[in-house]
């Protein structure tokens, strides 16, 4: 049982963890943090999209406003 444990760390450790121990070794900052940067505008791209499509929505009046829209109120 052990030794499965000791798989994954190994896997881990010694494979996928290889990249993030070359970019935290490096001496630039900007491109220590590119792939920070990199998800950050994939957030803010998604928000973005989610905004637009909840204005669309409410442009086009598809969501029942009325107050007894929802049976819990």
């Amino acid at each position: 049982m052990v030794s499965i444990f000791k798989a994954i760390e190994s896997l881990f450790l010694d494979y996928l963890f290889l990249p993030f121990d070359a970019l935290r070794s490096m001496d630039n900052w900007w491109a220590s943090n590119a792939l920070n940067w990199f998800f950050m505008s994939i957030g803010a791209a998604a928000m973005i999209y989610w905004m637009l499509q909840l204005k669309s929505f409410n442009d086009s009046g598809e969501e029942n406003k009325d107050v007894s829209a929802h049976s819990y109120i």
